[in-house]
């Protein structure tokens, strides 16, 4: 499998050109082994770095120490994520028309000490509300766009304190080659999402919003409270005879 990997890998992303001395550890090379260390679950870089060097010294002969693996990597973050998509595209999973969307709180600090020294802030780090959990978090929000069957298509860690459906709609702008090719696309999202201009635009690319109708919201919450109130009855404190 890491052979058929490495030659997809090799075929679409090509050789790179460089100035001086080539690597010892070519591009494809480099990301081949990135994409692959997600496939046994190696959390840990050394440990997987290891592995390499104990179990595939055959195909790869060289492999560099963890600080220059680092270093390597983050220059090579932009092919990683293009032999992502590759791989993703190469399947029928990516090509499903019906698209879920939600976003969920991604803390980065608990304590008012940690968010006024953390370096954190510069990257949009800001105070946000969990309508979910009824209580305020400071970091980022996680926006996730995948197919019912959890295959992901887009991505974005955003200030929470945007709108959503402008994040949304950059992520879009961003990747819209994501958009393209599926005919009668469907987005499946909460009423956070809910608006007609929103909409319209979504119609623009050729979508369709999916989302709880605020009436049906509505009636259900109203029906709840009535139920509550007719089959609890109120009870008045003692103190209010007093007064």
């Amino acid at each position: 499998m890491l052979t058929a990997l490495y030659v997809k890998v090799d075929d679409e992303l090509g050789d790179t050109r460089w100035l001086g001395r080539p690597p010892q550890l070519t591009d494809s090379e480099l990301v081949c082994l990135a994409v692959a260390q997600s496939m046994p679950g190696f959390a840990s870089e050394s440990r997987w770095l290891r592995f390499v060097r104990s179990r595939l010294g055959a195909m790869f002969p060289y492999v560099p120490k963890q600080p220059g693996w680092n270093k390597r990597l983050r220059a090579a973050l932009p092919l990683i994520k293009q032999a992502i998509r590759l791989l993703s595209a190469d399947t029928d999973f990516w090509f499903d028309n019906h698209w879920i969307i939600d976003s969920t709180p991604a803390p980065c600090g608990m304590s008012r000490p940690t968010v006024k020294r953390s370096d954190l802030a510069r990257l949009g780090r800001r105070y946000g509300y969990c309508a979910s959990h009824s209580r305020f978090f400071w970091g980022l929000r996680l926006y996730l766009v995948c197919t019912p069957t959890g295959m992901p298509i887009l991505w974005s860690l955003a200030n929470p304190k945007l709108d959503e459906r402008e994040v949304l709609m950059a992520m879009l702008d961003r990747e819209p080659e994501a958009v393209t090719g599926r005919p009668g696309l469907l987005l499946i999202a909460d009423k956070g999402f809910a608006s007609k201009e929103f909409e319209a635009d979504l119609a623009l690319r050729g979508a369709e919003l999916l989302r709880p109708s605020f009436k049906r919201v509505l009636a259900l919450a109203a029906a709840i409270w009535h139920n509550h109130k007719t089959e609890q009855p109120v009870m008045r404190s003692l103190t209010a005879y007093d007064h």
